[in-house]
């Protein structure tokens, strides 16, 4: 025979042979094999630096947080309903039901009291998670009472929209949060909207870093008093701190604003500084902001929530780390310090309102936190 003969031969015996051996090869093989090969691979973890959000899980272990890497099963669900129509692309691992197999009472609309369950439930966890960990406790040392919000606590006794604007810089825009529903302005309308399911409650964030009263003072008009607040809480004297500013004359703006946001029919509640390592390391002019601040709220009788003495008992008191609370810049809160600050904050304003909806003072000398 021939080479040309052999070689005919072969080919027409090796081809039919090929043939079966990949139709006898798993299709979940090939599969995974493909996958394996389009996968990128994983940069080694000693060589990159953590993010943030790396480090705040290490630390407090947020469960809030979640992996945003991984999307949720209703952000997926919402890929595959937007697709086109006979589109099979990015289904894999998803449950099709067909119609007939869908619940009988599935389009059956939930009245308003259930819509409203569900989502206090749903804030409940979302609230409650962050604290699995290291939980939110009340500071063990008293605390003078900021007074009470008959503002806020009158519009909610009547059934009227309440709308609260928190006033300051980068802590409360939330710098240092990994993601902005774990701000201390959105956590805290959570809270108040488990608390007043029924009410019409918005918060608005009005914070700009970097800012101190001089900054603050320019768009009190705009950003605040032309919203017509039932509650304005204003954080500020931190950045005055750390830039070295005349205390007394911060004070004096800060008391010109709470005189305005008064004048324009506002309750108000001041938030003194933050205990960081980059503010204690000050502790001379800390110490005077944080007196001139609460002398302010006396003379105007307005509210003060003690933050700065707070933050210190969760380190001195309850021995929490500082890394636990404040990132890598010694300055800002991270998710857990942000929840827990709203958390005792709005327990504070639960507790104003409270008494004033029954008639009864405030104790002047006891804060009695309630967290959750």
């Amino acid at each position: 025979m021939t080479l040309t003969s052999c070689h005919r031969v072969f080919r027409g015996l090796a081809l039919p042979a090929l043939m079966a051996i990949a139709l006898a090869v798993p299709a979940s093989s090939l599969s995974a094999q493909t996958a394996a090969q389009a996968a990128p691979a994983s940069p080694p973890a000693a060589d990159a630096p953590a993010s943030p959000l790396t480090e705040l899980r290490s630390t407090i272990g947020h469960a809030a947080a979640g992996d945003p890497q991984k999307p949720s099963a209703p952000q997926v669900a919402a890929v595959h309903q937007g697709a086109p129509a006979g589109s099979t692309a990015g289904t894999q691992g998803v449950a099709q039901q067909p119609p007939s197999a869908q619940p009988a009472n599935s389009t059956v609309p939930k009245s308003f009291t259930e819509k409203a369950l569900d989502k206090v439930k749903q804030v409940a966890k979302s609230a409650g998670d962050i604290f699995n960990r290291v939980p939110c406790l009340p500071p063990k040392g008293g605390a003078k009472s900021f007074g009470a919000l008959p503002h806020v606590a009158n519009k909610l006794a009547s059934g009227l929209p309440v709308v609260i604007v928190a006033f300051g810089s980068s802590s409360t825009q939330g710098y240092g949060s990994s993601g902005p529903e774990y701000t201390y302005p959105n956590r805290l309308a959570a809270q108040l909207r488990r608390q007043y399911p029924m009410a019409d409650i918005t918060v608005v964030n009005s914070g700009i870093g970097g800012e101190d009263a001089p900054e603050m003072m320019k768009r009190l008009q705009t950003a605040v008093i032309d919203r017509h607040p039932d509650l304005v809480i204003w954080q500020v004297g931190t950045n005055a701190v750390l830039r070295n500013l005349d205390p007394t004359e911060t004070a004096k703006m800060v008391d010109d604003g709470v005189a305005k946001i008064q004048t324009a029919g506002s309750d108000v509640v001041l938030v003194d500084l933050q205990y960081s390592p980059r503010v204690i390391e000050r502790p001379e002019r800390a110490n005077t902001m944080i007196k001139l601040l609460s002398h302010i709220a006396e003379l105007h009788h307005v509210g003060i929530f003690p933050r700065f003495e707070v933050m210190r008992d969760w380190h001195e008191r309850q021995s929490i780390p500082i890394n636990d609370f404040v990132i890598s810049d010694g300055l800002h809160m991270n998710d857990w310090g942000y929840a827990c600050f709203a958390q005792l904050l709005g327990d504070d304003i639960i507790l104003s309102v409270g008494q004033v909806k029954l008639g009864v003072n405030l104790p002047t000398n006891v804060l009695t936190y309630r967290p959750m």
